[in-house]
């Protein structure tokens, strides 16, 4: 590299005769200097070391383009990564709440079916007393009055039946109507009065309720998230018309704009109004078209938007989830479990779908509707006809 180059040996130049007239040129004598070798070494050099500063800062410059691309998608995938660990937090909640719920049900069964061991341990009880004691008619119906209205009381109690209740008490007042004593009275009375407060309950229908929270469950799949919006076409809005009366130089009496301009307007003045006109139409067409080619909507929740398929899926059934416990809080008549699903549910509606939507619409009124409804009833309890009836069996 610091051989020296060989001086190139140029042709020496000629002199030019002179063409003037009258007069002898003198001769032109040049000289040539070689390049001197180092110079061009050094210039050699400093365009290789330039040569070399431009790829180190290309690749500097490629080394930042990506570091900071790298670092752009490692923040994004951690803010998917911290999205879908809130959703799996979510829905491990609601899977919580449902084991829960689960188990409370679980309590009332395990309630249920030792309630109705006692009762059939009474039973038999009962039937081994007929068998070892020869009692009269009236004790006989007394008993069996007193086990029927006992095991109506815990249905009343347990599963709120209140139809039942009525039944065993009508049927035992009437049992009670076919002896002529004097002393039934005073349980009749116990019984009509229990009658009377179960009549003067108001009615749940749990079973519309129940159909309706079915309807809207069914409903989940179908419904349009935000996600899933298309955009409207511009067909579906009238185009302006330009205005041909004033393209065609027509006046608003109807005569053109040569018989009503004056008679000094130039042809040139027309030309320009006529072109503006058409500018304006032209415009105005062009702003209409552009207008149906983007929509701006503001959305509250933009992660609404930035929903995946995958989260999509989850979406629906985290909705279905919250009904399906809502349901269940009905059945067992929790009043605060139930309002509380149904809140949930309008929440995640109100976030993650397209409340424009005439579907999901007719879903929130189902669901406002629903949750209007009363479903938390205080209910009596039979202790004064079963009182009534145990006082009256110990007497002597």
């Amino acid at each position: 590299m610091n051989e020296q180059q060989p001086t190139p040996q140029l042709p020496e130049p000629q002199p030019q005769a002179s063409h003037n007239v009258g007069a002898a040129a003198p001769q032109a004598s040049y000289t040539f200097t070689p390049p001197d070798g180092t110079a061009v070494l050094r210039r050699r050099q400093r365009a290789q070391t330039i040569v070399l500063l431009l790829v180190i800062a290309g690749l500097g410059a490629q080394w930042w383009v990506s570091h900071t691309e790298l670092r752009d998608l490692r923040s994004e995938v951690a803010q998917r990564l911290q999205n879908g660990d809130n959703n799996s937090n979510e829905l491990k909640g609601v899977l919580k709440s449902v084991q829960e719920s689960t188990k409370e049900l679980q309590s009332k069964v395990s309630v249920l079916d030792s309630k109705q061991a006692e009762s059939q341990s009474q039973q038999l009880a009962l039937e081994q007393m007929y068998q070892d004691l020869n009692k009269n008619r009236d004790d006989w119906a007394l008993s069996e009055i007193e086990e029927v209205l006992s095991t109506a009381d815990q249905q009343l109690e347990l599963a709120g039946n209140v139809q039942g209740a009525l039944i065993a008490l009508q049927n035992a007042d009437k049992s009670l109507s076919r002896s002529d004593k004097a002393q039934f009275i005073v349980i009749r009375r116990a019984i009509a009065h229990d009658i009377e407060r179960l009549k003067a309950l108001p009615t749940v229908d749990i079973a519309g309720i129940a159909v309706r929270l079915d309807s809207a469950i069914g409903q989940v799949d179908t419904l349009p998230l935000l996600v899933d919006e298309h955009p409207v076409e511009s067909a579906s809005e009238p185009k302006p018309q330009p205005v041909k009366a004033a393209a065609k130089g027509e006046t608003k009496h109807g005569k053109t704009r040569a018989e009503a301009a004056p008679a000094e307007a130039s042809a040139w003045s027309q030309w320009l109004a006529g072109a503006r006109e058409t500018w304006q139409s032209m415009s105005t067409e062009m702003w209409s078209e552009l207008r149906q080619l983007v929509r701006i909507r503001e959305v509250q929740t933009p992660e609404a938007i930035l929903l995946s398929p995958g989260q999509a899926y989850f979406v629906r059934e985290n909705l279905k989830l919250r009904l399906l416990n809502a349901r269940l809080a009905l059945l067992s008549r929790n009043e605060f479990a139930f309002r509380n699903d149904l809140s949930s549910a309008q929440d995640t509606i109100a976030k993650y779908f397209d409340t424009r939507a005439k579907q999901v619409q007719t879903t929130q009124a189902l669901l406002k509707q629903v949750q209007g409804s009363n479903v938390s009833i205080q209910l009596p309890t039979l202790a004064e006809s079963l009182n009534a009836v145990r006082n009256y069996k110990a007497r002597p």
